[in-house]
């Protein structure tokens, strides 16, 4: 297949070619490592992202926003407060994307194949550690993301829109700014799993309830493109402003 075939495909998968409101759903564990320490599961993590694809000539747009929730790892509640801080939750706004067409990894696993996406991150920290000593451990922001989106073999033969897709994520990163963590090294390790839904309803109820009750433009995704994107190291700015 061409990269634009692949690129179609994986579209097809992510979102809908149609320009109709996608909704990814996604549980999982966060995890803590450190060195000369055991492994922890520190929270569960829940969360939504709902998107609307736009194609244009050379491509296409993502619109998204998603929003995402540390929980406790029991009980599975939305957390409030860990060991005596704030939780700051995950609110994107927004988290888009654009894409062109290029080799999308793909396997072929008989009636399913799997396109995979590996996305090293590397820049300049929105929290630099002279301004955020306690909340950053360094003034690069360093991350891994590791997406695989499963979808039923057709969507490379067949003209519908979209198709059913399930996914799963893994996402190295540093401690979250809120942990206030500071230069102690370590970080965190995302391990989640999901599906594309019917619709936005077939969100858990306790997880809709919550974005209802906060941000209910996040039922919905953007009707433009707007950027810079947001993610949680610009939100704690935002919300915590440099002295």
């Amino acid at each position: 297949m061409t990269p634009t075939e692949l690129l179609r495909a994986l579209a097809r998968t992510r979102a809908s070619l149609d320009g109709e409101e996608v909704t990814f759903w996604w549980t999982g564990d966060v995890h803590a490592w450190a060195p000369g320490e055991p492994y922890r599961r520190l929270f569960g993590f829940e969360g939504v992202n709902v998107a609307r694809l736009v194609v244009e000539e050379e491509g296409y747009r993502l619109l998204t926003r998603e929003a995402a929730f540390y929980l406790d790892p029991q009980s599975r509640e939305i957390l409030d407060t860990w060991q005596g801080k704030p939780v700051v939750h995950v609110w994107n706004d927004p988290a888009n994307q654009k894409w062109r067409p290029f080799r999308v990894p793909m396997t072929e696993l008989g009636d399913q194949v799997c396109f995979s996406l590996e996305i090293p991150l590397a820049y300049p920290s929105p929290l630099p550690v002279d301004q955020y000593p306690t909340q950053s451990a360094d003034d690069t922001y360093r991350a891994l993301e590791l997406f695989q989106f499963f979808a039923p073999a057709s969507v490379l033969t067949t003209d519908a829109p979209g198709v059913p897709a399930t996914m799963s994520w893994t996402r190295m990163s540093p401690w979250l700014p809120w942990m206030e963590q500071g230069q102690r090294p370590g970080g965190l390790t995302f391990h989640c799993r999901g599906r594309k839904l019917s619709s936005y309803a077939e969100v858990p109820e306790r997880t809709r309830a919550h974005i209802a009750a906060h941000h209910p433009e996040y039922a919905h995704a953007p009707e433009k493109w707007t950027e810079p994107n947001e993610t949680s190291w610009t939100y704690f700015r935002r919300l915590n402003p440099p002295a």
